[in-house]
């Protein structure tokens, strides 16, 4: 009779290596969607604790704390949803991958807080509401606690659904919900806010309008003419110098006029010597890069690319010196109330405040940015160099217009109504050439209307979502910020 041996649990050294491999493969995969929160969450409680280390000199430590994690918290959302609206058209035209988007714009946004970010920010938010209505010091900690929990609920929800929205009319909303709460109706400056409600026409329209137009005077003098590359090298030169241009006045106005205070005139004229400058460069590389290329649209298309990875670097930089302040506006002006005892319409940023402002963009770009940027860049319309390069030059041009006229304008309205603007343009322009062509077809042969219908360029779907996320930003945002500060109020 054979002598029994019990059955060992670990059968071959090769099984169970493989048993191990499968379980640290399963390991790694159900913790990398942690990784991107887990990362968060740990900036999140970096951002208080650094705080802590300034609260030898400010009192009511805690509620600083707390509104600095949610300060981290809310400058991470408008890494993931804000920037997308200047690098996902470079990553949609292929001009970028996802990781030298991220790294160019992460690097672009910390400096354009750190250099060019302001250092006086408008605590209530353009005016939003009156602080000679707010009762006292304590009411208006808690309004901008409340504003700022609520502006950051927002921005991730949106990010979530994929709809970019602007964080500016984000912490408009929340900061009017919470003043309405705080002293009623009327603490509220309406007539901003019908100002601010007209934006969301007046924003993508002229957005969508200009890049349209930038996209024809291509197309007619460009891509449709006999010989392209000899149009392409009258006129990239040209493109290219007017973008330089506008992005010096841009930055002139809005980048760096919180270091030195630039006039209109100084500023533009300042675009006018940029734009020069720039062409007598950009003449020659055109001429040396075009010679030997096929007369054909795919090659003008190269001359585009590096003028619009320069477009999106601007734009990321000029993001972060204007928009950081919607993340640490109501941050700062909670630091500023709990160690003065007082509030004012304007206070001075700290240093670790725009820090925190300025690395936290650049962390949510990095760990949640690549959704939106994905949905901007290539689920709306397909784009390619040209038509993405027309959208930041219309996103740059707009707002100085705007801005200039005293419209109010949102840069986030403007450049996805101008990614829409190329996606209808296009939509128009091979209607028109479809139904020439369908009207020299026998009748047998024309395309029926679902068809025509299901050829259609630009996601009705995205578009529809896009829109109603603009449409109850501020309401809905002012409603949340109303609520938390009634239970914050309550329970303190």
């Amino acid at each position: 009779m054979p002598e029994y041996r019990p059955r060992t649990r670990w059968q071959a050294l090769d099984s169970d290596l493989h048993r191990i491999t499968n379980i640290e493969r399963a390991n790694a995969y159900v913790s990398r969607p942690l990784l991107a929160p887990g990362v968060a969450l740990a900036f999140i409680v970096l951002a208080g604790l650094m705080a802590a280390v300034a609260l030898n000199r400010i009192d009511g430590g805690m509620i600083v704390i707390a509104a600095a994690a949610f300060g981290a918290y809310m400058a991470m959302n408008i890494g993931a949803n804000d920037v997308a609206n200047n690098m996902g058209p470079a990553v949609g035209a292929n001009a970028l991958t996802m990781t030298g988007a991220i790294a160019i714009a992460a690097v672009a946004e910390s400096a354009g807080a750190l250099i060019a970010g302001g250092d006086v920010v408008s605590t209530i938010s353009r005016d939003i509401i009156d602080p000679a209505s707010v009762q006292n010091t304590t009411v208006f900690v808690w309004a901008m606690m409340a504003a700022l929990i609520s502006s950051a609920l927002w921005v991730n929800l949106a990010t979530w659904i994929r709809a970019p929205v602007s964080t500016t009319h984000t912490v408009v909303g929340g900061v009017m919900g919470a003043g309405i709460a705080a002293a009623g109706l009327t603490a509220v400056n309406w007539t901003t806010m019908s100002l601010i409600a007209s934006s969301w026409v007046i924003s993508p329209v002229l957005g969508g309008a200009v890049a349209a137009a930038f996209l024809a005077l291509i197309k007619s003098r460009i891509q449709n003419q006999n010989d392209k590359i000899a149009a392409a090298q009258r006129w990239v030169p040209l493109l290219v110098a007017l973008m330089a241009g506008i992005f010096a006045t841009y930055l002139a106005v809005k980048g760096f006029g919180h270091i030195v205070r630039i006039d209109p005139e100084a500023a533009l004229l300042i675009g006018l010597a940029a734009g020069a400058l720039v062409w007598f460069i950009t003449v020659p590389w055109v001429r040396r890069k075009s010679e030997g290329m096929e007369n054909r649209t795919r090659s003008v298309k190269a001359l585009f690319t590096l003028p619009l990875v320069i477009a999106a670097t601007f734009l990321s930089f000029a993001h972060g010196a204007n928009d950081v302040a919607n993340a640490i506006g109501p941050l700062a002006a909670i630091v500023y109330a709990t160690e003065v005892g007082d509030f004012a319409a304007q206070v001075t940023i700290p240093s670790w405040v725009m820090i925190i402002g300025a690395f936290g963009i650049s962390f949510g770009l990095f760990l949640f940015g690549p959704r939106l940027i994905r949905m901007v860049g290539r689920q709306i319309t397909k784009l390619n160099p040209i038509r993405a390069f027309c959208v930041a030059l219309s996103t740059a041009s707009t707002v100085i217009v705007a801005s200039w006229f005293g419209l109010p304008v949102s840069s986030t309205h403007i450049a996805v109504g101008a990614v829409f603007g190329v996606g209808f343009f296009r939509e128009w322009h091979v209607d028109r050439h479809r139904k020439r062509a369908q009207l020299q077809r026998p009748q047998h042969v024309r395309l029926a209307r679902e068809e025509v219908r299901r050829r259609k360029l630009v996601r009705r779907s995205h578009f529809m979502t896009i829109i109603a996320a603009w449409v109850v930003t501020v309401p809905a945002t002012a409603i949340m910020s109303g609520l938390i500060f009634r239970i914050l109020t309550t329970f303190n």
